[in-house]
């Protein structure tokens, strides 16, 4: 650990083996002080960054059969739904009006949803909405579009984007383990196939963001392997913009089982933050971990605390319900020493709160 704690001091790149001692043996307050030291090192002008945006799922209906998930409604089952267009304009007016202009737009994996749908849904948008950014359609959805509609996924990247598709969300990631994968889910992307995606949306100028869910069927070896490979993607691209962990939430779930406890999802953001050299901005998951969980975490390398969130359906549907608006996280930041700012998703600075 001394060995470690020296190279981490010395602006060093760990190894894999180093962050799994990490994960294995730090002490939680010598985890903090190392993660809070590369962050500030980072982004020393002790600013917080924050963005007003709102996470809409589209439909429920899904395939993928995770068992993970609360959310999801098998095909042709009664509570399985597709949001007609005019409830999502409704979602994005809403938003505007909240001083937000980009949408996260995610889904299930709805077999009758084919790249058609969402090229008109996108173009339909930018048309109404012509400065609205599209945060949309993580990895997997992306490999359900293009089997779904018999195409490449470079020819399916390129032909959303040119209807409106700005970037793409890390979710889908889960543990980029497959032996982990095939025991969480029946039909979705594999690892491979996710850091394919990814690979492929850099490769054209698309950004992204990486996340992983994470205190579930894994193994600390198995977190690792996630950020390796994570690593080794933005080594190559320098397209990932940030890094979102959480915890797995096992409410209403088929899966079941214990959540992480709070030491370990600040443990495992704490050694990612080292781990991870080569990703700017790590952000906070109050969402699942609650808001004091949340502003805690700025001491553990998290230097951005993501979403207002107006809308959340995924969470909460395993029985997990926070909620912060932008004074509440403007508080949170400064209560915890910090400086906050608004940021779009390219996490170009945009200025003070609107509302605080």
């Amino acid at each position: 650990m001394r060995e470690i704690e020296a190279r981490v001091v010395a602006g060093e790149r760990l190894s894999a083996a180093e962050a799994l001692t990490l994960l294995q043996e730090g002490g939680l307050a010598a985890l903090g002080a190392m993660a809070d030291l590369v962050r500030r090192r980072r982004h020393p002008d002790g600013v917080v960054t924050y963005i007003i945006d709102r996470n809409v799922n589209y439909t429920n209906v899904c395939n993928a059969f995770c068992s993970f998930c609360a959310f999801y409604r098998p095909p042709h089952h009664e509570e399985g739904y597709v949001l007609p267009y005019e409830e999502l304009e409704r979602k994005v007016e809403e938003t505007y009006a909240l001083g937000g202009n980009q949408i996260l737009l995610q889904g299930g994996h709805n077999p009758k949803l084919k790249i058609d749908y969402y090229e008109d849904l996108f173009r339909r948008l930018k048309a109404r909405f012509p400065d609205l950014w599209l945060h949309a359609l993580s990895a997997p959805e992306i490999i359900h579009i293009h089997k779904a509609s018999r195409l490449t996924v470079p020819e399916t990247l390129r032909r959303l984007r040119a209807a409106g598709l700005d970037s793409l969300p890390g979710g889908g990631a889960e543990i980029l383990v497959d032996a982990v994968r095939k025991r969480l889910m029946k039909n979705k992307a594999s690892s491979a196939e996710w850091l394919g995606v990814h690979e492929e949306a850099h490769r054209t100028g698309l950004r992204s963001t990486a996340t992983m869910m994470f205190g579930h069927v894994e193994t600390l070896a198995d977190r690792v392997e996630h950020l390796r490979v994570l690593r080794d993607l933005q080594d190559r691209t320098h397209g990932f913009t940030a890094f979102i962990g959480w915890t797995f939430q096992p409410g209403h779930t088929e899966l079941g089982g214990r959540e992480a406890t709070t030491a370990e999802y600040l443990r495992t953001m704490a050694v990612a933050r080292v781990f991870l050299d080569n990703i700017d901005n790590i952000q906070a998951s109050w969402v699942t971990q609650g808001p004091k969980v949340g502003a805690a975490s700025l001491a553990f390398g998290v230097n951005d605390m993501g979403s207002t969130m107006i809308e959340e359906n995924v969470v909460s549907s395993a029985g997990t319900v926070h909620h912060m608006n932008e004074p509440e996280i403007v508080a949170a930041v400064r209560d915890a020493g910090f400086v906050p700012v608004r940021r779009n998703m390219l996490y170009e600075r945009l200025g003070e709160p609107l509302r605080t």
